[in-house]
C-alpha cells in the first residue's frame, strides 16, 4: 500500500535569505534503501547544498543525509554526490541559463510525493547585502503591524 500525498522531509530555509526564486522545478532523487529510511527518520540537512550539471546530467552537492542507525554496511557516504533525475531537455535549459545569466540551481526543499522521495530545485540569483538588509525590515514591520493588530483586536 502505497501513501498519497506530500510531506515535507525538510526545507532550505537559507536559500530564501540568500537568494531570489525566480522558477522552481520538481527533481527525482538517485537514493539508497537506508537513505530513504533516514529521510523518512527527517535527519537530512539542506543548508550548504547546491546543484550542478555535468555531462549532461544533473546532481546535487552538499546535501548531508545521515547514516540511518540500523543500517550498518549499507550505509552510504552522508555528503556523497546524488544524481538527480529531470528530463534531459528541462535539464539542457537550466544548464544553458545557469552559464550565461548568473543564475544559480539551489535545492529548496525535499519530501515525499506518493511514496518517493522529490527534491524542489530553485532557478535561483543571489541577493546583496543590502538586499538581505532590505528583506529583514520588510520581515520585522509585517511582524510589528501583525502585533498591532492583534493587539487592537483584543
Amino acid at each position: 500500500m502505497e501513501k498519497k500525498g506530500i510531506k515535507t522531509a525538510a526545507q532550505n530555509r537559507k536559500a530564501f535569505h540568500d537568494y531570489y526564486v525566480e522558477e522552481r522545478y520538481e527533481a527525482g532523487i538517485e537514493l539508497a534503501g537506508t537513505e530513504v529510511k533516514s529521510i523518512r527518520a527527517g535527519t537530512l540537512n539542506l543548508k550548504d547544498a547546491y546543484c550542478a550539471v555535468k555531462d549532461g546530467e544533473l546532481f546535487v552537492h552538499g546535501m548531508h543525509i545521515s547514516p540511518y542507525e540500523k543500517g550498518n554496511i549499507f550505509n552510504k557516504d552522508p555528503v556523497r554526490v546524488r544524481r538527480l533525475l529531470m528530463h534531459r531537455r528541462e535539464i539542457r535549459k537550466l544548464h544553458a541559463l545557469v552559464r550565461q545569466d548568473g543564475y544559480t540551481l539551489v535545492p529548496l526543499s525535499v519530501y515525499f510525493k506518493d511514496a518517493r522521495v522529490k527534491v524542489e530545485i530553485g532557478l535561483c540569483k543571489g541577493k546583496k547585502n543590502y538586499d538581505k538588509r532590505d528583506a529583514a525590515a520588510q520581515r520585522d514591520a509585517r511582524r510589528e503591524i501583525d502585533r498591532a493588530m492583534k493587539a487592537r483586536g483584543r
